[in-house]
């Protein structure tokens, strides 16, 4: 996926590492954005970025990347911090990830 005419692959590694830590770290912090709005908004969420760390050579297995995502085991985040997706939301993430690029999907 690296194109050396795409500028965003001239990034160091170390300044796009710091800047995904931060972002993984604020989205711990603001667990009351819901992964359906961050669905329904971007098309991406938690999980995904958990999806993508294991696209990109992770060592560890599903559980444990969203794991390192949440900061804490997903059944735990489920149950503290995750609400009942409403029809709308679900709605709204099924029009925004049609939206998505084909390897974003």
């Amino acid at each position: 996926m690296h194109d050396p005419s795409d500028p965003l692959d001239t990034l160091p590694d170390a300044v796009a590492a710091a800047a995904f830590r931060r972002l993984v770290r604020h989205l711990q912090h603001r667990h009351d954005a819901q992964n359906i709005e961050l669905m329904g908004l971007a098309g991406f969420c938690r999980n995904c970025l958990a999806d993508w760390i294991i696209d990109a050579g992770f060592d560890g297995d599903k559980p444990a990347a969203r794991e390192l995502i949440h900061g804490m085991p997903m059944a735990e985040w489920k149950a503290t911090r995750q609400s009942e997706a409403t029809e709308d939301q679900l709605a709204r993430m099924e029009e925004s990830l049609a939206k998505n690029a084909p390897d974003l999907r």
